[in-house]
């Protein structure tokens, strides 16, 4: 008989962990209270690239003379901008409807809770209430937004990003609480959009490495973006139809005024009305805890995702979920540790892998640098993206690759050349040994890897 296989959400994790148990040959249940794709796909990553690809397309209008365009106005449709957005996400997520039918993944819409350790209970969507029960469970409900205990959070202006992909009109002066990927791509969204943006952050991008941080504050202050640093929400109120945020911090209480704030400082798991106490499984404020099977406590019930917390990454989510069905039917022993790609939609865009700086410092590690400026690149020059860098460290004594960090013009995609380097323990004379396409982007890589050996060809010698 088949393994039956029980997935709690039909996200990233869900869905691609289903298709995975599929094609391995179990038998396989979504229980999804909304759509398939979760959040990523209805209310995350998908719809904000389709807003961020409006947003780039809005910035080149803008400077539309540097390219011999003479454009004598335009103007930005917000209510367009909406509907295209709908109609990417509506399109994508029919076509993982079909994908489900096709691998014969039956989808049950409805609330699951666990009733005992094998069986849940489901009330579904049209009212009907079943029980379901399977040879494994996997818990993949993924997160949901933070929203800090501050007087006036409550407030009807006071958004979360989920609500604000769903306005109807443009807030004019929008206030963003939070400087990490959340915050600044919306931050960026939104102003080439025409609202006028403030952040409130202690940092931006703190978990990536500090030198991107510190390029991209001069970029947010080009865009125009009111950044308030060192600093966190303290209150909001109602002054005379205007909105005020009360913001303190190490350089004193300051107050921003706006007419909408979007509360973007984080998310936590997901794990309302599981019922997790009943049946026993351990959690804590992180998320429920996993060994290094990403089972829980007990047996046969499993966690990926968001919901078992570290970096909340769709495409962490999946790679987790796939990896815990070949564990599940034996096709793998244990998970594995492998760099997790971060990325920023903005302009320019940011990405990271591996080890920061920062943390190879903190282990006392013996490194080597190399950096490269797309000002430098012959392709980000004529793009006229020549704004960033690539920045590569390595180990001093074996020479392997054990960071990329990088900002600029197609940061997202360039990434990957160094998760496979460190995925794969490359020398960076390796990176440095490969042809390169002439003129690419990706050749700042190469020159970032040939720098840690003071090779570079297109800089000066040190």
């Amino acid at each position: 008989m088949n393994k039956k296989i029980v997935f709690i959400g039909g996200g990233p994790a869900g869905y691609e962990g289903a298709i995975r148990a599929s094609q391995l040959g179990a038998d396989v249940t979504i229980i999804e209270k909304e759509h398939i794709g979760g959040v990523c796909m209805n209310k995350g990553c998908i719809p904000t690239k389709a807003m961020y690809k409006n947003a780039e397309v809005i910035t080149h209008g803008r400077e539309g003379e540097t390219y011999g365009l003479e454009i004598d106005s335009f103007k930005v449709n917000f209510k367009k901008i909406m509907e295209r957005k709908d109609s990417v996400v509506a399109q994508l997520r029919e076509g993982t409807e079909k994908l489900m039918k096709d691998y014969n993944i039956e989808v049950i819409k409805g609330l699951a809770t666990f009733k005992d350790e094998k069986t849940l209970e489901v009330k579904k969507n049209d009212g009907e209430t079943i029980e379901v029960t399977g040879d494994s469970i996997i818990i993949a409900t993924g997160s949901k937004p933070f929203m800090p205990n501050v007087e006036g959070i409550n407030h009807e202006k006071v958004i979360d990003s989920d609500q604000l992909l769903e306005l109807e009109e443009m807030p004019k002066r929008l206030v963003i609480a939070g400087g990490g990927v959340i915050g600044l791509e919306f931050a960026y969204i939104f102003n080439a959009f025409g609202s006028e943006i403030s952040i409130i952050s202690n940092n931006l991008v703190k978990r990536m490495d500090s030198k991107i941080s510190k390029r991209i504050k001069p970029v947010v202050k080009k865009l125009g973006i009111n950044f308030v640093s060192k600093s966190h929400l303290k209150m909001v109120e109602e002054k005379d139809g205007e909105l005020i945020v009360h913001t303190e911090g190490k350089r004193g209480d300051k107050e921003v005024k706006g007419d909408m704030l979007l509360v973007a400082i984080g998310r936590v798991p997901l794990i309302d009305g599981l019922n997790l106490d009943k049946v026993g499984i351990e959690y804590d404020k992180n998320g429920i805890k996993v060994d290094e099977r990403f089972e829980t406590n007990l047996k046969d019930v499993y966690a990926v995702g968001d919901v078992i917390g570290g970096k909340m990454l769709a495409h962490l989510s999946s790679h987790q979920a796939i990896e815990t069905v070949e564990i599940i039917l034996g096709e793998r022993d244990k998970k594995t540790d492998k760099p997790v790609p971060d990325c920023v939609f903005m302009n320019p865009q940011l990405a990271s892998a591996g080890k920061t700086e920062e943390q190879l410092k903190e282990e006392g590690a013996d490194y080597i640098t190399g950096e490269f400026n797309f000002m430098a690149n012959g392709k980000a020059v004529a793009m006229n993206e020549g704004d960033g860098f690539v920045k590569i460290l390595a180990d001093r004594e074996t020479h392997k690759v054990l960071g990329v960090h990088i900002v600029g013009p197609h940061a997202s995609d360039i990434i990957h050349e160094g998760v496979l380097a460190i995925t794969e323990g490359m020398e960076v004379e390796k990176l440095g040994e490969m042809i390169h396409a002439h003129p690419t982007l990706a050749e700042a890589v190469l020159e970032a890897s040939l720098d840690t050996l003071n090779r570079a060809i297109h800089l000066s010698p040190k």
